[in-house]
């Protein structure tokens, strides 16, 4: 009879995401408890599994293991939406750092019977994932290697938030034949695509207008391919693997799409935050709306005009809230204040005369009389007192205090002057002092938020700033990105801007450049990087002085550089040097190879904005690392045209005058112990 039993509908639910990207509030706690237009990441996902008919649930968590377990039981207990006809089950491990590992630990558990829905905690998404299901189960039937089959929802904007894909797939069937992330901070003038993929498809569809919620339908092989593949530590991973091992690993992916009129995003950085949360109070996700009592079976909300949702609980006048602001029970808010495209928690109090814009408040915050809040994010229990200003991308850590009158822009904010670090980081940490606005607001630095490269506890997409930008900072690429220019000299800078390199040339930079990058994330010994990057240069005859130039231009060309944490160029080149340094060493050794090195410099400068802020500090940077020589330095000064170069030699001045006095009192020195001899 065991044949005729039907087959349970599983799903497992990833919990550790972002650990980096929402800090300090990630330190505090788990992300997928982080509330979303006051409901948490975790309860939408897992109402849009309860909406797709699964049956069992697994939700996978490492980190803050029992205060998801806590939410679980409360949800249950208080009969929450996604509590009927859906068992849950929290599982975890110890030691377990990565998505990778999560999915070896569960085929080892042996818990999933059949196929499967996977998607992360942070997945926001109204779509009913059955007849995608469904289809997988289809397609498995005729191909035995099918895998997975990857959900995408096709995005209509140019806002980037590092979901964005371009992939190449198969007409008749959907298979999967090329996958790429799409850059976060700019957009690409071009697409560089394996001529293979056309050469052995006869009919080849390429999307690059995708999102990727990061939702997938998995077979029972997908656990055992991660358990057989050690270097799969990322969805990411397991996708670049088969699609370059397809034949030896015998698997294969295919791709689903989901229809226009399902809504889908992953909630994977604070400008994502800020993103869905719109969209969740535009009613784009319906009905995951605040008025239809997503997480508890009974109206919190009154919907009004404008997009006003207006809890019967809370205190406020009509007056104050302007338009697209969720307002939740047991909120106070005072006289003169306004209040617009804002989320306000729980029994939070707002004084008078305050002015509140895209704000995110949590729990029980206070804000007192006269403050001014543009852009951030308050943690609960966070209070700001009298007369602040508080704008420009700033986050609040729970129970955090500000003075009065402190004025805050692009600031992260913890309310204890410990932060969670990684191993690599602890030892650091000893020597740092956060600086402190009072005894319970203390500003974390770029230094203490750590390196997220070194994180494997986050799904490992491209960092993003840890900041909340503004929302028209957000929405400026769709008015700013144009092919096409009316002013001929803006279209000479962009024809310049885009115009490739050689051939030869180019195609060895990218090597270059991709072995250093995997040699940095890896932590390769650097002898093996350097027999890699000869290979190279003899494959594509670069002489010395060019290999000098690339090596260097490649250091720089590292995604961890170009897009750092944090926005903090500094951090990531002393990162970047401390691993790649005997690399750049083996090459960078007479005069002539230290002017490569500064010319190559010299075309980063012009190529990526946060080096040009920082180029005198980075010369000096290599300066002390014994990378380059003070008459190096000197001479290629002495090159840079008046004119041209304007503004980088205005940069390196008071660097070359250092130099040149440091230079003067060692000859002094040297002559008074002439004179004494």
């Amino acid at each position: 009879m065991a044949q005729f039993e039907k087959e349970i509908v599983q799903a497992v639910l990833i919990a550790d995401n972002n650990v980096w990207n929402f800090k300090p509030l990630s330190d505090e706690g788990s992300t997928a408890l982080l509330p979303l237009v006051n409901v948490s990441m975790l309860d939408y996902a897992l109402i849009a599994l309860n909406r797709s008919g699964v049956e069992e649930v697994f939700v996978y968590a490492s980190l803050y293991l029992q205060d998801v377990r806590d939410h679980i039981k409360a949800g249950i207990a208080t009969y929450a939406s996604w509590s009927f006809k859906m068992t849950v089950h929290v599982i975890g491990g110890e030691g377990c750092r990565c998505f990778g590992d999560a999915m070896r630990d569960l085929d080892a558990k042996a818990l999933i019977r059949g196929n499967f829905i996977l998607l992360g905690a942070d997945t926001v998404t109204n779509a009913d994932l059955r007849p995608v299901l469904e289809q997988h189960k289809r397609q498995a039937k005729f191909d035995k290697g099918t895998a997975a089959t990857l959900v995408f929802k096709e995005c209509s904007n140019n806002v980037r938030t590092g979901n964005e894909l371009l992939i190449a797939v198969d007409r008749r069937n959907d298979r999967l034949h090329y996958h790429q992330r799409l850059k976060v901070h700019q957009k690409e003038s071009r697409y560089q695509i394996p001529l293979d993929i056309f050469l052995g498809n006869s009919c080849v569809a390429l999307h690059h207008n995708l999102l990727d919620p990061q939702i997938a339908i998995g077979s029972p092989s997908m656990l055992s391919l991660f358990s057989d593949n050690f270097d799969f530590q990322t969805r990411d991973d397991f996708v670049r693997g088969l699609l370059i091992n397809e034949e030896l690993l015998d698997s294969r992916i295919y791709v689903a799409l989901l229809p226009a009129a399902q809504y889908a995003h992953k909630v994977n950085s604070w400008p994502a935050y800020q993103l869905v949360s719109r969209d969740i109070i535009n009613r784009w996700a319906y009905p995951l709306v605040p008025d239809m009592g997503v997480y508890k079976l009974q109206q919190q909300y009154v919907f009004h005009k404008d997009n006003i949702y207006k809890s019967h609980e809370a205190h406020v006048s009509k007056v104050a809230l302007h338009e697209n602001v969720v307002i939740q029970a047991g909120s106070h808010v005072d006289s003169g204040t306004v209040i617009s495209d804002s989320v306000i928690g729980v029994n939070c109090r707002i004084g008078k005369n305050c002015r509140l814009t895209n704000v995110f408040l949590m729990a029980n915050v206070t804000v007192k009389d006269n403050c001014r809040l543009e852009h951030c994010v308050l943690g609960a229990g966070a209070i700001v007192n009298e007369d602040c200003d508080v704008s420009a991308g700033c986050v609040l850590g729970a129970k955090s205090v500000l003075p009065a009158k402190t004025k805050l822009a692009n600031t992260l904010i913890t309310s204890t002057p410990s932060t969670q670090q990684t191993d690599d980081q602890e030892q650091q940490e000893a020597t740092v002092q956060l600086e402190s606005l009072g005894p319970h607001a203390f500003i974390i630095s770029d230094l203490t938020t750590g390196d997220p490269e070194d994180s494997d506890g986050d799904d490992f997409l491209p960092q993003q700033p840890l900041s909340i930008p503004k929302m028209g900072d957000l929405l400026a690429p769709l008015e700013e990105i144009s092919y096409f220019s009316d002013n001929s000299e803006d279209d000479e800078d962009a024809s310049r801007a885009v115009t490739p390199l050689p051939d030869d040339t180019n195609i060895f930079l990218g090597e270059v450049i991709d072995s250093l990058t995997r040699g940095y994330r890896e932590k390769s010994n650097p002898d093996f990087l350097i027999l890699e990057i000869n290979s190279s240069r003899y494959a594509y005859n670069m002489s010395l002085k060019e290999v000098n130039f690339n090596v260097v231009k490649a250091v720089f060309g590292m995604q961890h550089i170009v897009e750092p944490a944090n926005n903090n160029v500094l951090v990531a080149i002393n990162a970047a040097f401390k691993q790649l340094g005997p690399v750049v060493s083996n090459y960078i050794k007479s005069e002539d190879a230290m002017l490569d090195c500064l010319k190559a410099l010299e075309d980063v400068y012009e190529e990526n904005p946060l080096v040009r802020e920082k180029i005198s500090q980075i010369v000096h940077y290599l300066y002390d690392k014994d990378f380059v020589s003070e008459d190096a330095i000197q001479a290629w000064y002495e090159q840079l045209d008046d004119q041209e170069h304007a503004q980088l030699r205005q940069s390196l001045a008071k660097l070359v005058q250092w130099l040149d006095q440091s230079s003067e009192e060692e000859d002094d020195d040297d002559d008074d112990e002439e004179d004494e001899d």
